[in-house]
C-alpha cells in the first residue's frame, strides 16, 4: 500500500492569454467538498464580471474523489483539461479554478482546450509541490514498567509521539505511517498489560 501522496503547499496563480481572452488560474490546496463550495462561491463573487468560472478538483490520498466543471463552456473543453493537469502531476487535495474573460474572438473547441490546459498548467508551475504521508493515530495506555518496551517499538517504527502523560498509568498518542499501523498494533498487542484505545 502506498501511503505517500503529492499536493501543493499553498495557493498559486497563473495566466494564459489568447486572441484577447484572458484566462486567470488559481491552484488552491483543499481537504473537503464543503471548503471547495465556499471557495467557488467567493471566486464567483470576486470575478462576477467574468464570462466563465471553470474548475476541477481531486481529493483524498487514493485520488478517487474528483470533479470537472465547464461552467457553460462547450462540454469537455474546460473542466477536463484542468483535471488533466492535476492528473499529469498525480496531485490530490487540490482545486484549480480558471476564470475566463472573453476577448470577442471565439477560440473553437481545440483553442479552448489548449487555453484551459495552459492556464491550469501555469498555476501549477508556480506552485510548490510537496509529498505527504498518510498517517494513523494510535492511543495506548500502560503501566510505567512497560515504558522501555513501548519506546523500543516507537523508535523502531519511526512513530511520532503527539502526546504523553505519566500518572499512575502512562498514556501516549502516536502518529504512524498508515501502511505500518497493523504491524505496530500487533507489536503492542504482544505487550502484556498494555491497552490500545480506539
Amino acid at each position: 500500500m502506498n501511503d505517500q501522496y503529492k499536493t501543493i503547499l499553498s495557493a498559486s496563480e497563473g495566466i494564459y492569454k489568447e486572441k484577447g481572452s484572458k484566462f486567470l488560474s488559481f491552484a488552491i490546496p483543499v481537504n473537503d467538498t464543503e471548503s471547495i463550495k465556499e471557495i467557488l462561491k467567493d471566486y464567483r463573487k470576486k470575478f462576477f464580471d467574468a464570462r466563465h468560472v471553470c474548475y476541477a478538483y481531486m481529493l483524498g490520498h487514493e485520488r478517487k474523489e474528483f470533479r470537472a466543471n465547464d461552467d457553460g463552456e462547450p462540454s469537455g473543453t474546460a473542466g477536463k483539461p484542468i483535471l488533466g493537469q492535476i492528473n499529469s502531476r498525480e496531485l490530490t487535495d487540490v482545486l484549480i479554478i480558471v476564470v475566463r474573460y472573453f476577448g470577442g474572438v471565439l477560440l473553437g473547441t481545440s483553442g479552448l482546450i489548449t487555453a484551459y490546459k495552459e492556464a491550469a498548467n501555469d498555476a501549477l508551475e508556480n506552485a510548490e509541490i510537496v509529498e505527504k504521508t498518510v498517517k494513523s493515530i494510535i492511543c495506548i495506555c500502560f503501566g510505567y514498567e512497560l515504558m522501555n518496551d513501548v519506546m523500543k517499538i516507537v523508535k523502531e517504527t519511526d512513530a511520532d509521539i503527539l502526546q504523553q502523560q505519566f500518572d499512575n498509568l502512562c498514556t501516549m498518542k502516536i502518529s504512524v505511517r498508515e501502511s505500518t499501523t497493523s504491524y505496530i498494533q500487533h507489536k503492542f498487542e504482544n505487550i502484556q498489560g498494555l491497552i490500545i484505545e480506539n
